[in-house]
């Protein structure tokens, strides 16, 4: 599965951006997938993920209520709608993919397949 990242821009807090992810490979439906993000000296984070039908979704606390995680399987696309940016969101976000069978959805290294990175900034 190759990924390709994409949505990432400058926008002011308050402001909203959709982020997507396009995946190549007959077997997308087949992956989790997460939306992990990385600022400049802190640590990798996952920020959210849902199962490969949809049926379960993760947020961590930080974006509960603002971001929406969603993916469209006959078009093999994960998108994360963001609403209510913050400054603190400004980051390197990056999709990613794991089996299922990796059950902790939290750890980057249970995901097999990563997208290049697209980068938010929130300004003041």
């Amino acid at each position: 599965v190759q990924l390709q990242a994409s949505g990432g821009g400058l926008v002011q807090a308050g402001g909203s951006l959709r982020l997507s992810c396009a995946a190549s490979g007959r077997t997308f439906s087949s992956y989790d997938m997460g939306w992990f993000r990385q600022a400049p000296g802190k640590e990798r984070e996952l920020v959210a993920a849902v199962s490969w039908n949809g049926g379960s979704t993760y947020y961590t606390d930080s974006v509960k209520g603002r971001f929406t995680i969603s993916r469209d399987n006959a078009k093999n696309t994960v998108d994360l709608q963001m609403n209510s940016l913050k400054p603190e969101d400004t980051a390197v976000y990056y999709c990613a993919a794991k089996r299922p069978r990796a059950i902790n959805w939290l750890n980057g290294k249970n995901y097999d397949y990563w997208g290049q990175g697209t980068l938010v900034t929130v300004s003041s």
